[in-house]
């Protein structure tokens, strides 16, 4: 064999496990963040569930008599902000999820208030339709909790493989960058009460 042949060959190899790297790399990367913007559309999907859900809610409070036209208000309101407020998946940035999120906590806070106003209503606590709604509402908690954990999951393996050694260093040359998780509010963990005992007795 000729001499020459020998770096040749080495740098053959090199290249070509250099390249095989790379590829496995970007291809898992990409599945990765694909993943994850697919469940960043479940949490979106969760939660206009619920805002259809209160949307039907609200249109069954308003045939109460003399119901609280300013609690109604304040739920009409929030939950408009928070139907028009969504984050594009390629533009997942921390700033925009924080927007998204003030948003659904403000029409949380505002649909707590009109349950608890609620108690002062017996006919709206015997309607089969606003408890029904009401049913709904808590299982829809329960998958937007769902949804956000397995997105947060998705992203922190997503970002694992994009930060570890030497992978980090492919990351800044295909421009793979960190993706930013649901951050609740303080206390935003517990969903709102939906579920009244309505033949409670007062104490």
């Amino acid at each position: 064999m000729k001499k020459w042949l020998i770096p040749v060959i080495i740098i053959v190899v090199v290249i070509f496990g250099f390249y095989s790297w790379a590829k496995n790399f970007n291809n898992t990367a990409v599945v990765l963040q694909e993943d994850a913007k697919t469940t960043w559309s479940n949490v979106e999907s969760a939660y206009q569930r619920r805002n259809d859900l209160i949307g039907n809610l609200v249109k069954t409070v308003q045939g109460a008599a003399d119901f609280e036209k300013e609690t109604l208000t304040q739920v009409i309101e929030a939950r408009s902000k928070a139907t028009s407020t969504t984050i594009d998946a390629n533009n997942l940035t921390a700033e925009n999820m924080a927007q998204f999120q003030q948003t659904q906590a403000g029409l949380t806070g505002a649909l707590s208030k009109l349950l608890l106003v609620v108690e002062r209503y017996p006919d709206l606590k015997a309607n089969a339709n606003f408890l029904e709604l009401q049913s709904q509402l808590e299982g829809t908690e329960n998958r937007i909790n769902v949804a956000r954990d397995r997105f947060n999951e998705g992203v922190n393996n997503y970002n694992k493989h994009i930060k570890v050694f030497p992978n980090s260093f492919l990351a800044g040359i295909f421009n793979f960058d960190e993706m930013s998780r649901y951050k609740s509010n303080p206390g935003s963990e517990n969903a709102p009460d939906v579920n009244f005992d309505f033949n409670k007795k007062k104490e």
